[in-house]
């Protein structure tokens, strides 16, 4: 024996509204997700852009800039700033990023004394930074005129530093600056602008 088919009743005015304003409201959730969605990935994008054009984090390896700079530490730092003597900048030296501290710029006199006094243009430095004055490796003819477009850097380690003392590395160009560091992010504790 066959069963009767069931007729389902006619859907009312009012169920039909509803059934329509439920697809209409999920229209509009879809909506509402896809024009997040594309968002968050501008958003994305930009800020990959930004750190990519502006901001560099590094990490300190070795001890060429101690105590200011410890190995392991991170640091952030911003490019296109102006950099003036006193400040530490993060460039590149064969394939590898260095951070230095700016002593002289472009027409300024550097001298070195056997005991690693540094004066520029006559005047002694006060670096109160440095843990050991040292005139180490320095190869270069001092006094000596920084060239133009280029930095004189030295490590706050001086000792143990490779920097502008030494022909291999020399003046720094201000093509091969990747930005002047501002901020060490890490370790928390230590979490501040580096002086």
């Amino acid at each position: 024996m066959n069963e009767p088919k069931k007729i389902s009743p006619r859907p009312t005015l009012a169920q039909i509204e509803q059934e329509i304003s439920r697809l209409e409201s999920g229209r509009e959730i879809k909506k509402s997700i896809s024009d997040t969605v594309k968002n968050l990935l501008v958003i994305a994008a930009a800020a990959i852009l930004l750190s990519n054009l502006l901001i560099s984090v590094l990490t300190v390896n070795l001890s060429s800039m101690n105590p200011t700079l410890q190995d392991g530490e991170v640091v952030i730092a911003l490019k296109w700033l102006s950099v003036k003597p006193g400040e530490i900048i993060a460039f590149h030296y064969n394939n590898k990023i260095l951070l230095k501290r700016v002593i002289a710029v472009a027409g300024d006199w550097v001298d070195i004394s056997e005991d690693g006094t540094v004066s520029v243009n006559g005047a002694v430095l006060d670096e109160p930074y440095v843990i050991e004055k040292s005139l180490s490796e320095c190869d270069i003819t001092l006094p000596y005129q920084v060239p133009d477009g280029s930095y004189f850097v030295m490590g706050d380690h001086r000792s143990v530093s490779l920097d502008s003392r030494m022909t291999d590395i020399g003046p720094i160009s201000a093509d091969d600056i990747v930005g002047r560091v501002v901020l060490r992010i890490w370790p928390m504790q230590r979490f501040g602008l580096p002086e």
